[in-house]
């Protein structure tokens, strides 16, 4: 438990910096997130990424009758759910507008905001933890909530953020910064190696006792320097020696909730067969894989493919890599509609030329598609072939614009 003048100083200073005045770039999520319905509005997302600023700008709008708490503030370290009871000792009766960030810190935090939701407040709060959806909210929050995911920059915010217009040498730019709003100011690579540790070694291994946080380091960076290719538990566990592969597993589920890393199943009609089947391994940002890895230097078509998981994973589509005779590396779907096929490669030339298009040619008969599309560095062209349209489109085109199939 906390004392009630820790509470009180934490929120009157916590307050005072949350209704401060500030200028910074909106976010393309801000109407969908502000809206005026009862729901509490969950947002979630990878440390960083701004989360706090999106509830700022949406605070921006409110004006008066709100209140903000960050439970990640030492000064009230360790709050518990009979704390809340003392925060509403401290916070004006007239609120009408609660917001908290970080709230995944505070066991139990879903009793008291069912609690504000039912007597008719407005409540948004934040978390770095993909599981806060699902456990908490899926229990005492069924059908209350609507949930967000926000990510570090796309492509559209680090133009406006940069004051720059799309063109080839902003996307090669942004491929290679990737989009966190800290280190995007400043360019120091060490803001994002440090980012990466307090994910790891505090989000990760400290919440949930690893004792061989060096192992869970050393798996990070090697699927960081991995990003595209498949791997298997019992593959990672003979490569690091660890006890067993259920510990792996494990380890990159919680890497996982971090919002560190996105894994991509292999498309079967057969939910045995998906969870068979090796997986592929994209990370949150471009930036971060360039400042935590050697293996990125010169691999554009790498970055590219990351970016464009990215892109397509904002969507909230469903999405798989195909495999059958070639590859296809992305299908995306709706429900169980196959909306879409896409490859993706730096640049199309005499090499991968058939490897490409035959891969993308067999996703698209399997799945009855007209129309298929490679997203290329610079390049721009269509191709017709056994009766299907193949349009290779240029990835400044592919990135400014939210992706819609």
């Amino acid at each position: 438990m906390i004392v009630k003048s820790d509470i009180e100083v934490s929120f009157a200073r916590q307050q005072q910096i949350f209704d401060t005045s500030f200028k910074f770039i909106e976010r393309e999520c801000l109407k969908k997130v502000e809206r005026k319905e009862s729901h509490i509005e969950v947002i979630t997302g990878v440390r960083r990424c701004g989360k706090s600023t999106l509830l700022k700008q949406i605070n921006k709008k409110q004006k008066k009758y709100v209140a903000y708490l960050n439970f990640e503030d030492p000064r009230i370290y360790n709050f518990q759910l009979q704390d809340f009871e003392k925060l509403d000792e401290i916070i004006p009766v007239t609120t009408k507008i609660y917001f908290f960030d970080e709230i995944q810190n505070v066991p139990s935090w879903e009793v008291y905001v069912r609690n504000l939701h039912d007597s008719g407040k407005k409540v948004y709060i934040t978390g770095a933890n993909a599981s806060l959806l699902s456990k908490e909210l899926g229990t005492r929050l069924t059908g209350r909530y609507l949930s967000h995911e926000l990510f570090p920059f796309s492509y559209t915010e680090f133009l406006t953020f940069k004051k720059k217009k799309a063109s080839a040498s902003t996307i090669s730019e942004y491929m290679l910064s990737g989009g966190f709003p800290e280190y995007l100011k400043s360019g120091n690579p060490e803001i994002l190696q440090l980012l990466l540790k307090d994910i790891v070694l505090r989000d990760i291994a400290v919440r949930h006792g690893i004792r061989n946080s060096k192992t869970l380091m050393s798996i990070t960076l090697f699927l960081i320097s991995n990003i595209g290719k498949p791997y298997s538990y019992n593959g990672l566990k003979k490569h690091f020696k660890v006890g067993s592969a259920i510990t792996v597993s494990d380890y990159l589920y919680w890497l996982g909730d971090a919002y560190l890393f996105f894994y991509l199943p292999r498309f079967s009609w057969s939910a045995k067969s998906i969870a068979k089947n090796p997986r592929k391994v994209y990370v949150i940002d471009n930036g971060l894989a360039q400042a935590n890895s050697l293996s990125f230097t010169d691999d554009i078509g790498r970055l590219l493919e990351n970016a464009v998981y990215l892109h397509l994973r904002r969507s909230r589509k469903t999405l798989y890599y195909f495999r059958e005779d070639g590859e296809c590396d992305f299908v995306v779907f709706d429900k169980n509609k196959c909306l879409a096929a896409i490859q993706v490669t730096q640049k199309i030339h005499a090499d991968n030329k058939a490897r490409e298009i035959n891969g993308l040619l067999e996703a698209m008969k399997y799945f009855n598609l007209k129309e298929g599309f490679i997203i290329t560095q610079n390049e721009k062209d269509k191709l017709q072939v056994d009766g299907k349209m193949i349009w290779l489109v240029p990835a400044v085109e592919f990135f400014a614009k939210p992706y819609k199939t």
